[in-house]
């Protein structure tokens, strides 16, 4: 069996970048260290980020002395506000990606817009963009909601442009002034792209992440929607032998919190797996 792993698998820079500070800063820090959720969705990094002694925390109020890392994901504004007003040392690791589509949402809040954020609602990405765009904005998912004439639209970073598309047609007609920003991050248009590519030329794809990971669900949807059988997986423990019978080629890739460590961990177990294999990079 031969199989090709997408070029653009694993780490992306935004979460490279959080994910090294981290690490960084718990070397160095003799003071606790924090991140306001897991810094990425990837529970086996957030796990070894705890063994060197940074603890993910859901809220502030514990927290009196030392240092909270904001995740890649980005935080409201208020949060930021209220760990200024601690005096607590912070540290941000936003990703510039989200960062620029903070200023976009701020930007359009400013043109008086009724701000429209297409993604997951749930998202902690999103739930930090709607503190940009004002308490009136709105988050789009598929539901309707009552459009005014100004409007001001963008994504969330990880979102897939075709359902960014689907989603301006839906409601962009009922404006009558739309400003729309795309701020689909350029790194998520190409591992969704290097994904559609290889799981059309496969037999089976393996998807490699954390299960609240949004960009790994995404990558699995569109293998599905190439037609292909594909799996979500975590770890290389999650692998079966079945997956792989009668298949001649295996396609493996990944979302941007996935580490090149387990990306590599699940290649050598599908190895394990097939009886002929042969490794072939995109």
């Amino acid at each position: 069996m031969k199989m090709k792993v997408a070029q653009s698998a694993g780490f992306c820079f935004g979460v490279k970048r959080a994910v090294n500070l981290a690490f960084e800063i718990a070397k160095k820090s003799k003071k606790p260290v924090y991140t306001l959720g897991p810094i990425i969705h990837n529970p086996q990094v957030v796990a070894q980020l705890e063994a060197c002694g940074v603890r993910a925390v859901n809220s502030l109020s514990g927290i009196k002395k030392g240092t909270v890392i904001i995740r890649s994901h980005g935080v409201h504004p208020r949060v930021m506000a209220g760990l200024r007003k601690k005096g607590i040392r912070i540290v941000d690791a936003t990703c510039p990606f989200v960062t620029k589509a903070q200023k976009a949402a701020a930007l359009l809040k400013s043109e008086n817009r009724q701000v429209v954020i297409v993604g997951e609602a749930e998202h902690p990405e999103v739930a930090a963009l709607k503190g940009y765009a004002g308490p009136n904005s709105v988050v789009y998912n598929n539901n309707h909601f009552k459009v005014q004439k100004k409007l001001g639209v963008l994504a969330q970073t990880t979102l897939s442009a075709g359902d960014f598309i689907e989603a301006l047609i839906s409601f962009g007609r009922k404006a009558e002034d739309i400003h729309i920003i795309n701020t689909i991050c350029q790194a998520t248009k190409v591992r969704q792209q290097d994904t559609m590519r290889l799981a059309k030329d496969s037999d089976v794809m393996i998807v490699v992440g954390g299960r609240n990971s949004a960009n790994t669900s995404r990558l699995l949807e569109l293998c599905r929607k190439a037609g292909r059988p594909a799996y979500h997986v975590e770890t290389e423990r999650e692998l079966k032998a079945k997956w792989f019978q009668n298949c001649s080629k295996a396609g493996v890739t990944a979302g941007a919190s996935t580490p090149d460590s387990m990306v590599k961990k699940v290649v050598d177990r599908i190895k394990e797996l097939s009886s002929n294999h042969k490794m072939v990079k995109l």
